[in-house]
């Protein structure tokens, strides 16, 4: 049985603080070749998931929310969004699921948040995500203000 608890979250929370990234990720799966990925990613409002899609082979992907507030976003081709979900147990929006094939990114809005994902596998690092050509990358300097962007859009700065 795998258990995941306050322990393990907790642990996870403290190690995305201190990470580079602000994002910290604890695999269940037991390879990158598992048909299915299970995985929580503890995650801080400083950090920048670029949007992307998995597709070649599509795959779907799901989040939950275990702790904290996070924004999950959908977007067309063209970068606009599409739909949104402010994940929180506290107001019954406790997960959702992407299509396969969707662009799309997820934003911490509370320090201290962690999700529980589940993804068809398996994981090639080379070929799981095709990055969003109208975002900036991970390293770039507009990376931050791209979050900002769609929070005020959103009206949720």
């Amino acid at each position: 049985m795998i258990r995941i608890d306050d322990s393990i979250i907790d642990t996870l929370i403290a190690q995305a603080r201190q990470s580079k990234r602000k994002r910290q990720i604890f695999n269940f799966h037991p390879n990158p070749d598992s048909l299915i990925q299970r995985m929580l990613n503890a995650m801080e409002p400083e950090t920048y998931i670029q949007p992307h899609k998995h597709e070649l082979p599509d795959k779907t992907e799901v989040f939950f929310c275990l702790r904290g507030r996070i924004l999950v976003v959908e977007y067309t081709n063209q970068g606009e969004i599409a739909d949104h979900i402010v994940l929180d147990a506290a107001t019954g929006n406790y997960g959702c699921e992407i299509a396969a094939g969707r662009w799309h990114s997820i934003i911490s809005l509370q320090t201290g948040s962690v999700a529980y994902e589940v993804k068809d596998g398996p994981y090639d690092p080379k070929t799981d995500k095709k990055f969003a050509s109208w975002a900036p990358g991970e390293d770039e300097p507009e990376a931050g203000m791209f979050n900002t962007k769609i929070l005020q859009q959103l009206g949720l700065s």
